[in-house]
This record gives structure tokens, sequence and C-alpha cells, in this order.
């Protein structure tokens, strides 16, 4: 538990009042959150006369945020090349871990250089078909037989595969709150598949690195 001690400071004597009675001075003293107490100073300066009530001092004692961290790996199968959404089988893995965090992040790393994560429409599946559409006029195939590309042995979608995996990136951070994702109402988490056989495993099964952390 964390202790927040407020201290009221005694009023001085004087015959006089001042023409500000009450000047507040607040000063911290304390150390992180994790090991450390704060203690709340509340200095208020004024004079006094008999009619002063006395001096008060309350205490009152709050839960401390515990740290938490959680890391698993995953393996997500893509059905096919293309854009397919994964917020469930996120959901699904992190079912007992992502409640315990009150106010956090989670990462996604995805240990493949031809596959990537984004985040995007989760309704609408025209959105991740035109998303695959757009990368493929991006970073067309012909480019392995016009001289562009020069790492061409393992196949026409290998060498486009990697450029669009760089393009899209290998990772995501995403908020927790309240033991939620804190993602927007149309976001879902998106696996791009950029292989027409998921690389050298002969599949579409790529591995996922999960990590949360946060506070509860």
């Amino acid at each position: 538990t964390t202790t927040t001690t407020t201290t009221t400071l005694a009023f001085t004597s004087s015959s006089t009042r001042s023409s500000h009675p009450l000047s507040p001075t607040f000063v911290v003293i304390g150390g992180s959150c994790s090991s450390s107490s704060i203690l709340i100073i509340s200095s208020l300066s004024s004079t006094s006369s008999a009619d002063d009530p006395p001096t008060t001092t309350t205490t009152t004692t709050t839960p401390m945020m515990t740290p938490r961290w959680y890391q698993k790996e995953i393996t997500v199968t893509a059905p096919s090349r293309g854009c397919h959404l994964i917020t469930k089988d996120f959901q699904k893995a992190m079912k007992d871990e992502l409640p315990t965090i009150q106010i956090g992040m989670a990462n996604l790393f995805i240990q493949h250089t031809s596959a990537s994560l984004t985040i995007n429409e989760n309704a609408d599946p025209d959105v991740r078909r035109d998303m695959e559409e757009a990368l493929n006029k991006i970073v067309p195939a012909s480019w392995n037989h016009d001289g562009t590309f020069h790492h061409t042995m393992e196949g026409d979608d290998d060498m486009p595969g990697h450029v669009k995996a760089s393009l899209m990136g290998p990772s995501l951070n995403i908020p927790i709150r309240n033991g939620r994702l804190a993602l927007g109402t149309w976001q879902g988490i998106y696996l791009n598949e950029h292989r027409d056989q998921g690389g050298w495993g002969g599949g579409h099964s790529r591995r996922i690195i999960i990590t949360l952390q946060g506070q509860s």
C-alpha cells in the first residue's frame, strides 16, 4: 500500500492578521510508486486567534498499484496470403493476463521477415482484400523479372514480401485501459501474410511474441 499523509501545520500567533489569511505552500517528498511512500505536506501560513480551530492531522491509506509483466509466444496460422484479422487470437491468448492490468501497454512482435502486423478496419472484409491489392500494386511481382530485384531465388512472392513487411512493420504498441485493449470501435489487429507459402516453413504459421506491462 501507498500511504499519503496530509498535515496541517499550526498557525503562528500575532495580534494582527496578514492581508492574505491563507497562503498555501505544497511540498512533495517521495520516490517511485513501486517502492516508496509519498508524503504530501500542506503548509498554510496565517495568524491565529483564540477562536481558531485546533490543528488536525488526517492520514489516508490507498492501495499501491502493483507492476505486472507478462510475455507469451503464440503461433497464428494464416489461411492464405493477404491481410487477416487476429484480434480474437490475441484476446484468447491473453484472456487471463489482460484483465489484471488497469493501465499499461501491449506489445506484439512478429518474428518473421515476410509477414507483418498493422491495425486497421475490423468490420468490412473488403478492406482487407483491398489492402492486399494495394500492397501488390505498390510492390509488384514483376520487379523480379525487370531487373529491379536481385534476390529472386526463393520465388516471385519472396522479395516483394520482404519489402511489404518493412513497409508495414513487425510490431505494434496498443494501450491497455481497465483490463482491455484500448482499440477504437473500428480498429482490429491484422496479420499480413506476404508469402504464398508462408516462407521456408511450408505453411502460413507465424510466431508472435506478446508482452504486456502495466499496473493493476
